[in-house]
């Protein structure tokens, strides 16, 4: 199977990042990827709480989501949109961070709420807090396709290695990892991380990403790390996306995930354990 890993810089305007989207789907599909992933927030980049309440949709009337959907029917492709803010009709006012798997039918296969947010301090005056603006999901997903077994991740989510392992016990062959991540988070973390999740699952870890500097029209731009990977099961990296907007291939064999696990079978063992004060 061929993916293709979309590798964006969008700004804080949704249709613009649409027809940049849709056209790097075309172009992926051409060259025979029957999946393409995106990264997390295709529709818009921005830290601007108020300039999003003004753009932004719900799921039912977001034509981001319905333009995507009509591409990937339109190229007969698997499309994970790595993620889209979405209003809610919570009281709080808060959005929703949410991943969609679309068929080659154009139909919502499965959906994902990210679960883990992002509030850090990162120094230097660089601080996310990501629980303000956003509402957390509550469940894991795993969508079986014709493609294959395919856990649905969202970037801060990569973080917390018992959502992986719990993916991957459930059956999970391939986990994707839609990303925006920081540049000082990027340098230090991104490689060491995904390539432990495969390691620790034997899974397919697919991580496309935004990247560079975020034209905005409102409030303060944001930077991105990119670098857009693919991990073998065993960990080894299958492709790079790099620094630029681009968009990456690589050829999947979900055979190397059942090869990888009898080598190395260690997510089939559970063992029951407390932990003590050591006396």
């Amino acid at each position: 199977m061929r993916a293709a890993l979309l590798q964006l810089n969008c700004s804080d305007d949704p249709a613009e990042n649409l027809e940049t989207t849709k056209a790097m789907i075309k172009e992926a599909a051409q060259a025979g990827a029957a999946f393409v992933l995106t990264p997390e927030v295709t529709n818009i980049v921005s830290a601007s709480r108020s300039h999003q309440k003004a753009v932004l949709h719900t799921e039912a009337d977001d034509p981001t989501l319905a333009g995507l959907r009509e591409v990937a029917a339109e190229c007969g492709i698997w499309l994970l949109i790595g993620s889209l803010a979405l209003k809610t009709d919570d009281p709080d006012g808060r959005f929703a961070n949410r991943s969609f798997l679309i068929g080659p039918d154009g139909e919502i296969s499965a959906r994902y709420q990210k679960m883990h947010m992002f509030d850090v301090e990162l120094g230097n005056g660089e601080s996310y807090r990501e629980s303000d603006g956003f509402q957390p999901g509550d469940k894991a997903v795993l969508a079986d396709t014709p493609l294959g077994k395919i856990g649905m991740t969202i970037c801060y989510d990569l973080r917390f290695p018992y959502l992986y392992r719990s993916l991957a016990q459930a059956g999970a062959e391939v986990i994707v990892v839609p990303s925006a991540f920081t540049v000082p988070t990027g340098q230090a973390h991104w490689e060491v991380l995904l390539r432990a999740r495969a390691i620790e699952t034997g899974c397919y870890i697919l991580a496309p990403a935004q990247v560079g500097l975020h034209r905005v029209k409102h409030g303060k731009p944001r930077r991105t790390y990119g670098h857009s990977l693919a991990v073998s099961p065993w960990g080894e990296i299958l492709s790079d996306g790099g620094d630029v907007a681009c968009i990456t291939f690589v050829d999947l064999d979900l055979g190397q995930v059942y090869e990888t696990r009898k080598k190395i079978p260690s997510i089939l063992d559970n063992r029951e354990y407390s932990v003590t004060n050591g006396r």
